[in-house]
């Protein structure tokens, strides 16, 4: 084949020189023919020689229709670079085009999450991590802003969570209670360093699933799964803050139950003749008018100073201040007061260096974290993508997570970090359009660490507990509808997994019942993957049509004729019971039956296998499938193939089953199989 320039022709070009976009009118014929796979871009450019070649691999040269080398256009390359900067960081997207119009919405929802996360923080870390109200500040300041550079969801903010910070809090009390002889400010470092561990390896984890591109691992665990473990999560943040709000947290560390259903049966013994009035009344009034300004905001949502009034901020405020008028600490009332920075001498330190010890003993706890983290991260971001109209990748989120988690662990003490449903929802409500809102909220939280905390001396520690189960109750509110959809629809396995894990997170502990229902949801996933999906075909009356007799009442089935159809491609998972399920067909048909039953149909003399649907067919499949039919042929049964699709057959003839059946046993069509039985 000849290159031509202005109708000459020119040296002699291999057609696998490139994938050239010159070639000439000339070349037309050949490229109809099939001789040349060269695409046109345009038919003025061919005609004119221009030059339009396309360069594929790391050439920096390229070369024109005469053959001169000339270098090649860096601009295409530098496109390319600039996509791949935006897709792994891209916070250099939005940055450079952020437009002034997102700015008021970005700023009131960052301010509006600041006022609700602050005190939820402070929370989170007193109340649920058993540490000090800094870590959960610094968890809800320092993650958020890698995350912001590297995360794909404009909504989402990540901060501590309640259910993640409770598991947190059971790993430091485990090693606590181990040390029954340390001092409390030894105490304070243990839970520094259990804390840092944890949350270490949360980021080291989260970014090695999405850097092996594992982000699908969201659909291997079921809804009924998750409510269970969230309806679990939520039973025992309850009884966890109801013991500071009767005011028995001292009788608690004296009498130490271990498991939720100790504390359950702590609380029904004591708090009726030990409680502490004052704290009682202040914590449970708190919560009434938690409760009620949020079902006042409720019937003003088109009113949007009511809508988006602070109630936590505004309780936790005036709380504090009626504390420090009233002195309700002299009172019996615990309170707040002076709040040091404890991250164990540093403020930036590498998370291992005072942690190394507690690495082992806090893995399951930060795979658990990782994996409960991520997912409501997924739900999250997926929520808020439909709703505004672009796209996440989970991988790309996982990555971001690991980071905003590997960032925060520098600062020793800091919580686990993941997004919310419900802050990522209000802050999509609010009006945040990018991840500023984000910033917004990281930088007045670290400003409030720094320097709010002092003023929050007199803040009763039972109000922060009435702050927690306000938001429990928001967990316990989608239970009787799922409840019911679950029986309505007779979904008894979701209903038995849903009560497992919430069973097992309540008697023994939330790692128990999580754990063991994984091993189960996993191994259901098994089972239902092991069974290869066939169903027996019969004749459709007075036509000649075949379809499956479990569809169609009245198809006939041809006695001593097994006619099944594979649903789908063989691989050694789902081929390991064939044998099994094809004996089963053919004595009992596709209705459930107990082995022990006799045999409702006769043995087969002839077996058709209809593959339409078997589009690829693995090594240990083909070998299984060669056995099966030796088994069958040493029986006498007839068989024969329909519908076998090019790929799966070129397996059966390397493995000899073509050999074995003889081609004559091969038939394009379930009809032309049918008709070769008869006349035989």
């Amino acid at each position: 084949m000849m290159r031509h320039s202005g109708g000459y022709p020119t040296e002699p070009v291999s057609r696998f020189d490139s994938l050239s976009t010159t070639t000439s009118v000339s070349s037309l014929p050949g490229m109809v023919r099939g001789e040349e796979r060269a695409p046109l871009v345009n038919p003025n450019d061919v005609e004119a020689g221009h030059m339009t070649r396309v360069q594929y691999g790391s050439s920096s040269m390229r070369t024109s229709a005469s053959g001169v080398k000339l270098p090649v256009d860096t601009n295409q390359r530098n496109s390319m670079l600039k996509k791949r900067v935006r897709y792994y960081v891209p916070s250099t997207a939005w940055i450079p085009d952020y437009s002034i119009s997102l700015l008021s919405g970005d700023l009131l929802a960052g301010v509006t999450l600041a006022a609700m996360l602050i005190p939820q923080s402070v929370s989170y870390g007193t109340s649920l991590a058993q540490l000090s109200p800094t870590t959960g500040l610094f968890a809800a300041a320092l993650p958020p802003i890698m995350y912001s550079l590297l995360g794909t969801s404009r909504q989402l903010n990540v901060a501590p969570e309640a259910a993640l910070s409770l598991l947190v809090g059971q790993a430091v009390s485990d090693y606590r209670r181990g040390n029954h002889h340390v001092r409390p400010e030894d105490a304070d470092a243990v839970g520094i360093a259990v804390s840092t561990a944890i949350t270490f390896q949360v980021g080291l984890f989260a970014s090695m699933l999405g850097f092996f591109r594992l982000g699908f691992l969201d659909v291997v665990l079921s809804r009924a799964l998750l409510r269970g473990f969230v309806t679990a999560v939520a039973v025992v943040i309850a009884v966890e803050q109801l013991i500071p709000m009767f005011g028995l947290a001292a009788l608690e560390k004296q009498m130490n139950p271990a498991s939720t259903l100790d504390k359950i049966i702590f609380l029904l013994e004591f708090s009726w003749s030990d409680f502490h009035q004052p704290t009682t009344l202040v914590s449970f009034g708190a919560l009434f008018v938690l409760i009620f300004m949020r079902t006042f905001k409720g019937y003003f949502r088109r009113t949007w100073w009511i809508e988006r009034l602070p109630e936590v901020l505004l309780v936790v405020v005036l709380s504090t201040i009626i504390s420090g008028y009233l002195r309700w600490d002299k009172k019996g009332v615990a309170i707040l007061g002076v709040i040091p920075i404890q991250t164990g001498g540093h403020f930036f330190s590498f998370p291992l260096k005072q942690s190394i010890g507690y690495i082992r003993g806090t893995t399951s706890t930060a795979v658990l974290i990782t994996i409960m983290g991520f997912l409501d991260s997924t739900v999250a971001a997926k929520q808020n993508a439909d709703r505004f109209g672009y796209s996440i990748s989970p991988n790309r989120e996982l990555v971001a997570l690991g980071a905003a988690n590997l960032f925060g662990s520098f600062v020793p003490g800091t919580l686990p970090a993941f997004g919310s449903i419900i802050r990522s929802k209000i802050n999509g409500d609010v009006g945040a359009r990018t991840q500023l809102a984000s910033l917004v909220t990281a930088g007045i939280t670290l400003l409030s660490t720094f320097f709010l905390l002092p003023y929050l001396y007199y803040l009763p520690r039972c109000v922060l507990a009435s702050i927690i189960c306000l938001f429990v109750i928001s967990l316990f509110s989608e239970v009787p509808h799922d409840l019911m959809y679950y029986w309505r629809i007779r979904a008894w396995t979701d209903l038995a997994m849903m009560f497992l894990t919430f069973s097992l997170s309540v008697i023994w502990n939330i790692e128990i019942g999580i754990i063991v229902s994984l091993i189960i949801s996993l191994l259901l996933v098994i089972k239902r993957s092991s069974h290869t999906r066939m169903i027996i075909l019969g004749r459709i009356p007075g036509t000649d049509q075949w379809g499956p007799i479990t569809d169609n009442p009245g198809a006939e089935d041809v006695p001593g004729i097994l006619i099944i159809r594979i649903r789908e491609s063989l691989d050694f998972a789902n081929t390991a019971q064939l044998k099994e399920r094809l004996r089963r067909l053919e004595l009992y048909g596709q209705e459930r039956t107990h082995p022990s039953e006799e045999p409702r149909r006769q043995a087969a003399s002839t077996l058709v296998f209809h593959m339409a649907d078997v589009e690829t067919c693995d090594a240990s499949a083909v070998q299984i499938f060669h056995e099966l039919l030796e088994t069958y042929q040493n029986r006498g049964v007839e068989l024969f193939v329909t519908h076998l699709r090019s790929g799966p057959r070129e397996m059966f003839e390397r493995a000899g089953i073509v050999e074995l059946l003889g081609s004559e046993a091969f038939f394009a069509t379930l009809g032309d199989a049918m008709t070769s039985i008869g006349q035989q």
